[in-house]
């Protein structure tokens, strides 16, 4: 009898996890603005009640502290946007120096693995592409614009709306549970809101330092727009493992169609090894702290799901997620063998000792 209880909640869990990946998969354009709404309110709570405590009334309060956000953002944006701009001074002569790379490699492709010139041709052609398709990649260009704008809007919206209406929210949430309960559940929300702000905070500032840390790097180099890839390679690091290998290698291509010979590559992967080991035992140390204890594994298939499920927003929200479940799972009795299965080794270590 036990064991068919067991098997039975078993069941149970694996339908009700099939469950909400399905509704988190098809609900992913309500959700993801929204989860990152949540999630930049609790970055700027604290701004907001700092504010609040010169007597400015809460809605002006919210509206201050994320103006001030979408002008930094805007800043960075348009950072960008000028580093960009020596780009395309430069297109024509970037294109023959992808033609020329393009051409070497089809040879080494023929030399080395017998692989002709009409064979390479076939596995490039793409029967779909014509030339009346270029209405719908316009249009295509265009709704992926216009999709990208509204969520953008969307997420301001939620902002502000969860900041300031923050208290009724948590109030909504204590009057769910019994009253013998309410304590426990204040410990987890302020926890909860804590590390997303702690971890938010701290990853900025270490993005800002890696700014600074990858553009003297670059510029002593002499890499072309140094400073866009400095902050391409910064802003990266918002998708952990994952995010700092992407940048650095996309700059390393980036300057051997530059033009970059060998020592500059090198010179390149150089900075990121040394900037990397400054991050690892300096920067998350001291900026970041261990406010998410996640475990590396549990780390990778956050991430791995997340972008399956929500794309680069997913990625973007998995780690602060996983950090608050494992609050949650912290305080639930019942949930406690799945703290420990996220937790870091570290953190499961004092578990045991207490």
């Amino acid at each position: 009898m036990r064991q068919h209880t067991k098997l039975e909640r078993a069941v149970l869990v694996l339908a009700l996890f099939g469950l909400s990946i399905a509704l988190l998969y098809f609900g992913k354009p309500f959700l993801v603005p929204f989860a990152l709404g949540g999630l930049l309110a609790m970055l700027l709570t604290k701004v907001c009640e700092r504010l609040e405590r010169y007597n400015i009334p809460r809605g002006v309060a919210a509206l201050l502290a994320l103006l001030g956000f979408v002008l930094v953002f805007a800043g960075v944006l348009t950072l960008l946007g000028w580093q960009l701009a020596g780009f395309s001074e430069n297109m024509d002569e970037l294109q023959q120096r992808i033609t020329q790379m393009a051409a070497q490699f089809r040879s080494w492709l023929q030399q080395s693995l017998g692989i002709d010139q009409q064979q390479q041709q076939k596995i490039v052609e793409n029967p779909s592409t014509s030339a009346g398709s270029t209405g719908g990649v316009l249009m295509d260009f265009a709704s992926g614009t216009m999709s990208i704008a509204v969520d953008t809007i969307l997420v301001i919206v939620y902002t502000f709306l969860f900041i300031t209406f923050r208290r009724q929210l948590k109030n909504f949430v204590l009057l769910l549970v019994p009253v013998e309960q309410r304590d426990k559940t204040t410990t987890v929300l302020h926890e909860s809101a804590s590390v997303a702000q702690h971890y938010l905070g701290g990853l900025s500032k270490m993005i800002v330092a890696l700014w600074f840390m990858y553009g003297i790097g670059f510029s002593v180099l002499g890499v072309e727009n140094a400073i866009f890839f400095a902050v391409f390679c910064g802003l990266m690091e918002i998708i952990p493992f994952v995010g700092n290998l992407l940048g650095t290698s996309f700059t390393v291509l980036a300057v051997a169609v530059q033009g970059g010979d060998s020592k500059m590559i090198l010179g390149v992967i150089g900075v990121y090894l040394f900037v990397q080991f400054i991050q690892t035992y300096l920067l998350e140390p001291l900026v970041v702290g261990n406010e998410v204890r996640i475990n590396p594994l549990f780390t990778i298939v956050g991430l791995v799901l997340g972008e399956l499920i929500w794309g680069v927003g997913g990625m973007v929200l998995a780690i602060p997620i996983l950090g608050i479940l494992l609050i949650v799972f912290d305080h639930v009795p019942g949930l406690h063998p799945y703290a420990y299965l996220i937790g870091s080794y570290k953190d499961n270590k004092k578990k045991k000792r207490k």
